[in-house]
C-alpha cells in the first residue's frame, strides 16, 4: 500500500495544464455546484452534431468554456451574468479551413478585431507566408496575440513551402527535424499546411523531395492533418494520386465535377466564395447528402475587401445563396473543419468542453449576426469590437526582415542586350500563366545598349528583387498584358506569395528603384510611384507583410493606394493589380517563373519544375 499512496502523491504532485483546470471548472458548473460565469438564455440553439435546431435552449459557460446546455431553466445553479437571447438564433463561432492572415495585412490582435463581429472566432493558418520570413519563429507568432489576450484563436498549420521550391530560399528552412520541433512545441499546431510542391511529392528524383516527404513523415509521426495544395490534378489518376500521398484536403478546387473527383477519393474539400458558386449547385444536383467532407474558406481577403463583403459570414451566406440547407451551411463553417482538423473537442459546435464561441443571430438564413460571444465574453455589438486589443511588443525577428543591403539604382532595374545588337529575342510572361513553354517576341536595342518596355505592346517590365541575403541582388525580364502606361511609374510590394520577395511592375527604371527603396525603407509594404514620385503606399513593417494597427487605419491606406492607382492608366484593366502579389508563385500549375537570385543559385528565369534555366533575352 505505501508504494500504491507513493505512486498517487507523486502523480497529484504535477501541477495540472489550464486545459484540465478549464474543464474540471467546467463539471462543478454542469452540475450546479459552482456559479456560472454567464448564461445565454432561450436561444433557438443549432446542434451541428445532430444538424438540428434546438429551440428555447440555454447555454451556461465557465470561464471561457460551455459547461452545460439545454432546455430554458433546467439548469440547477447559477450565473453571475445573463444575456437575454429570446428569439435570437445561436450558431458555433466560425472557423477558417484555410486562411493566410498576412493577406489581411493585419497581425492577429488587429485580425481579430476585424473578423469576430463577422463570427470568426477561430483560424486554421495557413502560415507559409510568414514562415519564409521568420523560420523557426511560425509558431511563436501566432500564439502571442492568443496569450496576450486576443479571444480570435489560431491554429498555425505549418507551412510546407518553406522554401516553396528547390530554387528559392528565403528566411526558412523545415525539414523533419523543424516539423517535428513544431509539433511538439504547441497542441495549437494541427498539422503540415498546403503541400504545394507536387512535382517534389510526385517525382522521387525531385530536388525537394525528400524535405517535402520529411515533413510530411513528421507530421505523421506526431498524428498530425497534412492539408493539400492541387491546383490543376483534375483527373481520375492525379487526384488518386494526390490522395494516395497522403494530402488530406483541397481549396484550389476550380472544376464542379473536379470538386466532386476529389470528394468521392476522400480529399477534405476547402471551398473559396468563387467556386462555391460552381461547385455547390452541382453536388447538390448529384444528390450528395453527407457534406461533412466540405468546408467554405476564405483563403486571401485584405482589410478593405473584408470591411466590404465580410468574413466567414459572407462566406456561410453564399453557400445558403447557392442552394446548401441553411444548417449545412454553418456545419461547413464550423463543424466540418473542427472534425478534420481533430480540433472538436475545442471548437466547431455548441456542446460542453468547447469554447464558448456564439454568434448570435436575428436571420440564419441571411447570416444576420446581432452578437458575437468569444471565449465567454461578449466581444461584438453589430460590426463593433468590443474587447480590449492587446499591445504586444514584436521582436527584431518580426521587425527587421528587409535585408536588401543597400539602396537599389536605376542601373540595378535595367536590361542590357549583348553589344553590338540592334534587337534581340526576348523572354514574355503574363500574370497567371500556366502553359509548358513561355511566349517569346522581338525588342530593339536602344542607343545606350538597353533594352526597354514596349508600352504600344503591352509590354512592361517585371524585377524579383532579394530581400534576405544583403546583396541587392535583382533578376528582371518583359511580361505583357499588365502594367502601367502613365509615365514614369511603378509598383512594388514585398507581399509576393509565397518567398515575398520584393517585386517590382513597371515601365522606367528610375521609378522601379525608387518603388523598390520605398518598400525596404518601410520595412515592407507597398509603394506606387507615377511621372517620379511616390503617391500611395501601404506600410506592412511586421515581416513585410503585415502591421499591427487598427482596421480602419490600414484599411483606409489600401483603399488610398487603389484610388490612386485609378488616376493612373493601366495596361488592359484599369485599376491597381493587386493579383500580381500572387503571380509570382513557384506551385503546380505554374511552370517558368523569375526567381531572385542568391549565392549557390543562379536565380533568373527558371522552369520550377525541372530546374531549367533560360535567358530572358537572346
Amino acid at each position: 500500500m505505501a508504494c500504491l499512496f507513493g505512486w498517487a502523491s507523486s502523480l497529484s504532485a504535477k501541477p495540472f495544464s489550464p486545459e484540465v483546470l478549464a474543464r474540471q471548472d467546467a463539471i462543478d458548473v454542469a452540475l450546479g455546484r459552482t456559479p456560472a460565469d454567464l448564461i445565454v438564455r432561450g436561444a433557438n440553439v443549432l446542434n451541428v452534431h445532430t444538424s438540428m435546431w434546438m429551440p428555447d435552449h440555454d447555454i451556461v459557460v465557465s470561464g471561457e468554456r460551455i459547461a452545460w446546455v439545454g432546455p430554458t431553466g433546467t439548469w440547477p445553479g447559477e450565473a453571475h451574468n445573463e444575456i437575454d437571447a429570446t428569439g435570437e438564433w445561436a450558431v458555433p463561432g466560425f472557423g477558417e479551413s484555410h486562411k493566410h492572415i498576412e493577406s489581411s495585412y493585419l497581425t492577429p490582435e488587429y485580425e481579430a478585431a476585424l473578423v469576430i463581429p463577422r463570427g470568426n472566432t477561430w483560424t486554421m493558418e495557413g502560415s507559409h507566408e510568414i514562415s519564409n520570413v521568420v523560420g523557426d519563429y511560425n509558431a511563436e507568432f501566432w500564439l502571442k496575440a492568443e496569450k496576450a489576450g486576443s479571444p480570435l484563436k489560431i491554429f498555425p498549420a505549418i507551412g510546407s513551402a518553406t522554401p516553396p521550391t528547390a530554387y528559392e530560399f528565403g528566411g526558412g528552412y523545415y525539414g523533419y527535424e523543424e516539423m517535428d520541433a513544431f509539433m511538439k512545441q504547441d497542441l495549437r499546431v494541427p498539422g503540415l499546411g498546403e503541400v504545394m510542391d507536387w512535382p517534389a511529392v510526385s517525382n522521387r528524383d525531385a530536388p525537394a523531395n525528400a524535405r517535402i516527404w520529411g515533413m510530411m513523415q513528421a507530421t505523421w509521426d506526431n498524428r498530425g492533418v497534412i492539408e493539400g495544395h492541387g491546383s490543376g490534378l483534375t483527373t481520375v489518376d492525379q487526384i488518386s494520386a494526390f490522395a494516395a500521398a497522403g494530402l488530406s484536403s483541397d481549396h484550389e478546387v476550380r472544376l464542379a465535377h473536379e470538386g466532386w473527383l476529389k470528394l468521392q477519393r476522400g480529399v477534405f474539400l476547402e471551398v473559396r466564395p468563387d467556386t462555391v458558386r460552381v461547385l455547390f449547385p452541382y453536388l447538390l444536383e448529384q444528390g450528395l447528402e453527407d457534406w461533412s467532407n466540405v468546408s467554405v474558406t476564405t483563403d486571401d481577403r485584405d482589410v478593405a475587401a473584408t470591411l466590404q463583403l465580410g468574413a466567414m459570414d459572407y462566406n456561410i451566406r453564399n453557400a445558403i445563396e447557392s442552394g446548401v440547407p441553411v444548417i449545412t451551411a454553418y456545419q461547413l463553417g464550423s463543424y466540418n473543419t473542427a472534425r478534420h482538423f481533430h480540433v472538436e473537442h475545442l471548437v466547431g459546435s455548441l456542446a460542453p468542453g468547447r469554447y464558448a464561441d456564439i454568434v448570435l443571430l436575428d436571420d440564419p438564413a441571411t447570416v444576420s449576426i446581432t452578437r458575437v460571444i468569444a471565449n465567454g465574453r461578449i466581444a461584438s455589438e453589430g460590426e463593433d469590437y468590443l474587447l480590449p486589443i492587446p499591445e504586444i511588443g514584436y521582436p527584431a525577428w518580426a521587425h527587421e526582415t528587409m535585408k536588401v543591403g543597400r539602396s537599389l539604382t536605376p542601373a540595378d532595374f535595367t536590361i542590357t542586350a549583348p553589344t553590338g545588337r540592334t534587337e534581340v529575342e526576348v523572354a514574355l510572361m503574363q500574370p497567371f500563366y500556366f502553359e509548358p513553354d513561355f511566349m517569346r517576341t522581338t525588342l530593339p536595342v536602344e542607343a545606350d545598349g538597353s533594352v526597354q518596355p514596349d508600352l504600344d505592346r503591352n509590354i512592361s517590365k517585371v524585377a524579383v528583387v532579394d530581400r534576405y541575403h544583403g546583396t541587392a541582388a535583382v533578376s528582371k525580364m518583359f511580361w505583357q498584358n499588365v502594367g502601367p502606361l502613365t509615365p514614369g511609374s511603378a509598383l512594388a510590394s514585398s507581399q509576393s506569395h509565397d518567398l515575398h520577395n520584393i517585386w517590382v511592375l513597371g515601365n522606367d527604371d528610375e521609378a522601379m528603384a525608387l518603388a523598390a527603396n520605398t518598400v525596404a525603407d518601410m520595412q515592407g509594404g507597398w509603394a506606387l510611384v507615377a511621372e517620379g514620385k511616390v503617391i500611395a503606399t501601404v506600410r506592412l513593417e511586421l515581416a513585410g507583410l503585415i502591421t499591427a494597427r487598427p482596421v480602419e487605419e490600414v484599411a483606409a491606406e489600401v483603399e488610398s493606394l487603389h484610388a490612386a492607382a485609378d488616376d493612373m492608366t493601366w495596361i488592359g484593366n484599369p485599376g491597381l493589380p493587386e493579383r500580381m502579389r500572387f503571380a509570382f508563385l513557384t506551385a503546380a500549375p505554374w511552370k517558368w517563373q523569375l526567381v531572385a537570385p542568391y549565392e549557390g543559385n543562379p536565380g533568373g528565369f527558371v522552369n520550377v519544375t525541372t530546374g531549367e534555366l533560360h535567358p530572358v533575352l537572346w
